[in-house]
């Protein structure tokens, strides 16, 4: 439950704090004094989106601290999971600073705006106008006939399960789409590859016959060149060797005169040695030269073929249609292997639809079990509320379709009146008499729900008198069970609180505020008589909010 609230610089709200009992509070106050103001404030402690114009001061940041009292409700679990720590007595604070930013707190520690939220499911709920409305949309009566068929845990599992079908399922039609795609695909990447294989390519070899190709295309000229630098290199009287011995000779002989002497006769030598190596290297080379249009041929044709295959494929080396050989091998792997990969995937989803089907009716049965206690039990509740008359239609219509919560569809139907058809509650009903409807829910779920707090926020809407007398008494039965706020224009149900606060707003100077006071019993007489009669308060009316609250 929430046993205190403070806010500061919000809206019409300078400074507010206020506490709260447990059992049935009131909140009463002239229309637009500021009973939104309160509800929108609790909103952004549960998680509500906020903007600048939530500050009476757009130079101050503005705080609403919410205090709960949670140690009765299970909420360790929560708390671990979400790594926070846990306070029986837990305190939610919300700053929303000038610059249009927004911070959230939990026990001190800073929060995003989902898990704020996410724990504001177990705190209150807060009931208005538009809520009464979705009464009429066929997940809010799922939720209805869920609760009290204790439906959650099995819903939970069954929607986990759906996750996996959904996403195998998926899974299945992309390979199936991808075996249909794949037919010429997988004929012309076959071909491709034979292509690349048969061509036997090796890394480097490109470079490797470029080169061959080279010397075998210029054989001629190569082996001129060589011999005749052979035939300058051993001319007997005019040769570079017998020029290179003359010069070691005459050198050798002022070697012994001075080191210089014996460098220049050393590095003459080291040359001769040299040019002797590659003389006798250039005479093999000489040798293995052999004109051979064969083999230019073949050079010639491999690198045709590379070049070619550069070209379809886009790329410049060899290196490069290796890798696209490789993935083309892949691929291919890949296709055969989806028939396998089909069957395993159908065989599970398979699998998944009959455990799906057993949740399902599990869930199924339990509805129809569940449905004639809510039936009985709306009934019993607006009978006392002024509908003696009052019928529902509640039929579930197997589908075979997986919905997020079962494979039902539900028809929901309402007859106020004897001898009046059945029909669609937003088409049937009135306002007076969903309001009525919609508290019967809340009564009812009250018995099945551990939530700590619920705010009706006008749920009197369109009903007065006795019947305004009977669904007080119901809120006051069901604050036995959990702490009940009621916004209401009516004394008949204000005189049922426990407790009473009164929204006012108040003219400071230039600026206009709103406050939240809690009345004394002799305030309470006075604000229920002027309830009843308006700002003059007769003797009447005093005696009548008497009664009303006796």
């Amino acid at each position: 439950m929430i046993t205190s609230l403070s806010i500061k610089n919000y809206a019409l709200i300078e400074k507010l704090s206020i506490d709260f009992s447990k059992g049935f509070s009131i909140i009463t106050g002239e229309t637009g004094a500021g009973k939104s103001i309160i509800l929108g404030a609790i909103g952004l402690v549960l998680g509500k989106r906020a903007d600048l114009t939530s500050l009476k001061n757009k130079e101050e940041k503005c705080v609403i601290e919410a205090h709960f009292e949670i140690s009765k409700y299970n909420l360790k679990d929560f708390f671990a999971e979400n790594d926070l720590d846990y306070e029986d007595e837990t305190i939610i604070r919300r700053e929303i600073l000038p610059s249009g930013k927004s911070r959230a707190f939990i026990n001190d520690s800073p929060v995003n705006l989902q898990e704020l939220q996410d724990l504001s499911l177990f705190l209150i709920d807060i009931h208005s106008q538009q809520q009464t409305q979705e009464l009429s949309d066929e997940t809010v009566q799922f939720k209805i006939i869920d609760a009290i068929a204790n439906n959650f845990d099995t819903i939970l599992t069954y929607q986990n399960l759906l996750k996996l079908y959904k996403s195998e399922k998926s899974k299945l039609n992309a390979l199936l789409k991808k075996q249909s795609d794949s037919g010429k695909e997988q004929e012309y990447n076959t071909f491709l590859l034979n292509e690349l294989v048969s061509a036997k390519l090796k890394s480097g070899e490109q470079a490797e016959l470029e080169a061959d190709f080279e010397k075998l295309n210029n054989v001629e000229i190569i082996k001129e060149s060589i011999d005749k630098s052979l035939v300058i290199a051993n001319e007997e009287q005019f040769g570079v060797f017998h020029n290179l011995n003359e010069i070691k000779n005459a050198l050798q002989k002022i070697a012994p005169f001075s080191a210089e002497y014996q460098n220049f006769f050393e590095r003459i030598t080291s040359i001769s040695i040299e040019f002797d190596d590659v003389s006798k290297e250039l005479q093999n080379a000489s040798e293995k030269l052999l004109n051979d249009p064969e083999q230019l041929e073949l050079v010639s044709q491999k690198l045709q073929l590379i070049f070619n295959l550069q070209k379809k494929h886009h790329v410049n080396s060899v290196d490069e249609l290796l890798q696209i050989q490789a993935d083309l091998g892949n691929t291919l792997l890949e296709l055969d292997n989806i028939e396998e990969e089909i069957e395993t995937l159908s065989k599970s989803i398979e699998q998944k639809a009959t455990e799906l089907d057993a949740f399902a009716t599990t869930i199924h049965q339990n509805r129809i079990n569940a449905i004639p206690v809510l039936s009985n039990q709306l009934i019993s509740i607006l009978e006392t509320l002024g509908m003696p008359n009052v019928r529902f239609n509640m039929e579930l219509l197997p589908s075979e379709t997986y919905f997020q919560n079962g494979k039902d569809e539900l028809q929901f139907l309402f007859s106020a009146n004897k001898g009046t058809d059945f029909g669609l509650l937003k088409k049937v009903a009135s306002g007076g008499e969903m309001s009525r409807i919609m508290l019967a829910v809340k009564a009812i779920l009250a018995q099945y729900s551990k939530l700590p707090t619920l705010i009706f926020d006008e749920i009197d809407t369109g009903v007065s008198g006795e019947i305004a007398i009977r669904m007080g008494e119901i809120m006051k039965e069901m604050s036995a069970k959990m702490q009940i706020f009621a916004i209401t224009h009516l004394p008949q149900i204000a005189a049922k609180g426990d407790s009473h606060f009164k929204v006012s707003k108040a003219t400071v100077g230039d600026h206009t505020q709103s406050e939240l006071k809690l009345l004394s019993q002799d305030e309470r007489v006075i604000e229920i008589a002027q309830m009843l009669s308006g700002a003059v308060v007769s003797d009447s009316a005093l005696n009548h909010a008497k009664a009303l609250l006796n």
